[in-house]
């Protein structure tokens, strides 16, 4: 078999990494369902990633060999534009197969909209997740997700802002919502590895909303501060 099957990557900054144990366990029982064991190979490797820098290494199984691309961390985003587009994978759970197609939705979006990111919605127009980026929004002072039993990638900065709600005592809630209700919602993220929060400013083409009362700002904190040494 040829063709990128699994993918994972994760930032290292000064050595430090938000969720790795995480990233380890998605990574490798995407690879143990093809018949390889990566354990070995991930904490190897891992632990020979730079102590110095930022760096966005991304871990993989190609043709069955694993390999590691080191890589420096690109700029860190913020606050974004977002298109929707409806989820063109084949293999929603697993990160790998479909990295290609989901960077040409993203180029493409961005070629007719300006937009940063996009968001998968299913069939039914419900909203699952970014191309590159895991979703949650606030609802009356609840964090919302997207059920689990959706056709979405299970994201290891959700979980652990999941963590810190939970911590907090605030409450989280899994709902269905489409981009239409999203846009009405009091606050809208796309989360990952490498930006951590980036709260959503402006839909398609539309003008852009300041968020003067985000609350982004305080849970990226949060999220800064469970980064760990390697």
């Amino acid at each position: 078999m040829t063709g990128l099957q699994v993918a994972d990557s994760f930032l290292v900054a000064n050595g430090k990494v938000r969720g790795l144990e995480l990233h380890r366990r998605r990574f490798t029982a995407s690879c143990a369902a093809l018949g390889v064991e990566a354990g070995g190979y991930f904490d190897d490797q891992a632990g020979r990633l730079p102590a110095f820098g930022r760096w966005f290494p991304r871990f993989e199984l190609t043709g069955g060999e694993l390999a590691v691309q080191l890589r420096p961390a690109p700029t860190q985003g913020d606050r974004i534009r977002v298109s929707v587009r409806r989820d063109p994978r084949t293999q929603p759970r697993v990160k790998g197969p479909d990295l290609g197609l989901l960077e040409e939705l993203r180029a493409e979006a961005a070629a007719a909209d300006r937009s940063d990111e996009v968001l998968l919605v299913d069939q039914d127009g419900i909203a699952l997740e970014g191309a590159y980026s895991a979703l949650v929004w606030w609802e009356d002072g609840t964090l919302c997700v997207p059920p689990a039993a959706l056709p979405i990638l299970p994201s290891v900065t959700a979980e652990l802002l999941r963590g810190l709600a939970t911590e907090r005592g605030t409450e989280i809630a899994e709902r269905t919502r489409t981009p239409a209700e999203l846009a009405d919602a009091d606050e809208v993220w796309l989360v990952n590895a490498l930006h951590g929060i980036r709260p959503i400013h402006a839909w398609h083409t539309d003008p852009i909303d300041p968020l003067p009362l985000s609350t982004a700002p305080t849970w990226q904190q949060a999220l800064l501060g469970l980064a760990k040494p390697l």
